[in-house]
């Protein structure tokens, strides 16, 4: 059996039992193809390229029977825009640069020890989080390093 993170989005639907349009086939493709957390308006603007009769309207009740069967996860970053990213994506935490709208996506140990430690030390099981962090780009600085101090 083929673990679901190594499916794409269009082969997890399908195993939902979703019915695939062609129009559904490319929002998928689409969406697998994406690196960013894009919106349904930038999501509209890539897919009607593949096919121009593709409509907005199209692509919000796409994406939203896709984050209703548990495909898609929707993100919101504090900007008023609802963004996508696959539901099956390895965990990880969001910085978000408030000058630029740059979203990195990064994992780290040490964070993800801590919030075990926290939820134990007031007596829960982490069941999952969701980190975001907002900031904005150090000028050249001694602090502006990758190093961690």
């Amino acid at each position: 059996m083929i673990n679901p993170k190594q499916q794409t989005i269009e082969a997890r639907c399908e195993s939902a039992g979703l019915r695939m349009t062609e129009q559904r086939r490319i929002i998928a493709k689409t969406l697998q193809n994406s690196s960013d957390h894009p919106d349904v308006e930038q999501l509209y603007s890539r897919a009607v390229i593949k096919d121009p009769g593709i409509s907005i309207a199209t692509v919000y009740r796409t994406v939203k029977l896709f984050e209703e069967a548990g495909i898609l996860d929707r993100v919101e970053f504090n900007d008023g825009r609802s963004r996508y990213e696959d539901a099956e994506r390895d965990h990880h935490d969001h910085l978000i640069d408030l000058q630029t709208g740059e979203i990195l996506e990064f994992f780290d140990n040490e964070i993800e020890k801590l919030q075990e430690k926290i939820s134990k030390k007031f007596g829960y099981k982490l069941l999952g989080h969701k980190l975001e962090l907002y900031g904005i780009k150090l000028e050249n600085t001694d602090e502006n390093t990758n190093d961690s101090n």
